[in-house]
């Protein structure tokens, strides 16, 4: 059982190590523009003067989209360099440097609360999951983007070629996996998306080298193909 849990320790200190310094060397290159978390709040149908709590929020761009609806602001991160990065941007956030596994909040206390890319990256994913459960209030609505193991990039590239960024730790799952993990740990599924980033990073190309085009970053995009075939799933989720 030690031995475990000084396994886990370590493995936890080597994925801290690993966005530390990929927050150093690539700092906001590694994340999409504010704007681009507009549809999670869309979807969430976030209302004025209700809290948030963005999980992994690294340097604090879905809190910043949030900042502008006028949320309460909370955030946390495993990595300090994140947290640093967020609190010069957001000086009036709550923000914490701690592990999902174990939120410093107390109980039924968030409105909303968000995890965008980062719930494959957990080691203990059902652990996070029933914490987040935990600080949420009785209404609360929840926001995951979570990456897709059946994409032919994920599936090809990254698993066959042994190109899965273990230091990272990223434990994709099938649409279907998804749905039962988080029916098993406490959640209704209440709206399954694709992620809307493929085709807005395109029409955002083109609204930045084009005045004919503007993006509408709030509203739900089509996408051609199913949703089995996405390269991440939006869950907008509630408590059972």
């Amino acid at each position: 059982m030690q031995s475990n849990l000084i396994k886990l320790s370590e493995r936890q200190s080597q994925i801290k190590t690993w966005f530390n310094q990929t927050y150093q060397q690539r700092a906001f290159q590694y994340l999409r523009p504010v704007e681009a978390y507009e549809i999670y709040l869309s979807l969430l149908e976030a209302k004025k003067g209700n809290s948030i709590l963005d999980i992994a929020c690294g340097p604090g761009q879905m809190l910043k989209a949030a900042k502008k609806q006028k949320l309460t602001l909370c955030g946390i991160d495993i990595s300090d360099v994140a947290i640093n990065y967020a609190k010069a941007a957001l000086p009036n956030a709550t923000l914490k440097v701690a592990n999902a596994e174990e939120l410093p909040f107390k109980n039924n206390q968030f409105n909303y609360i968000t995890c965008l890319g980062s719930a494959e990256r957990f080691l203990q994913l059902e652990v996070a999951l029933k914490e987040m459960l935990r600080v949420a209030k009785a209404n609360a609505r929840f926001c995951f983007l979570v990456r897709n193991s059946e994409r032919a990039s994920w599936k090809i590239v990254k698993k066959k070629l042994g190109l899965i960024n273990k230091a990272g730790h990223q434990g994709a799952k099938s649409l279907n996996e998804w749905a039962a993990i988080f029916t098993k740990t406490g959640f209704n599924v209440d709206l399954v998306h694709h992620d809307q980033w493929p085709k807005t990073r395109w029409q955002r190309w083109l609204s930045l080298n084009s005045k004919l085009w503007q993006v509408d970053y709030k509203k739900k995009k089509k996408r051609n193909g199913t949703l089995e075939s996405a390269y991440e799933f939006i869950f907008i989720l509630s408590k059972q």
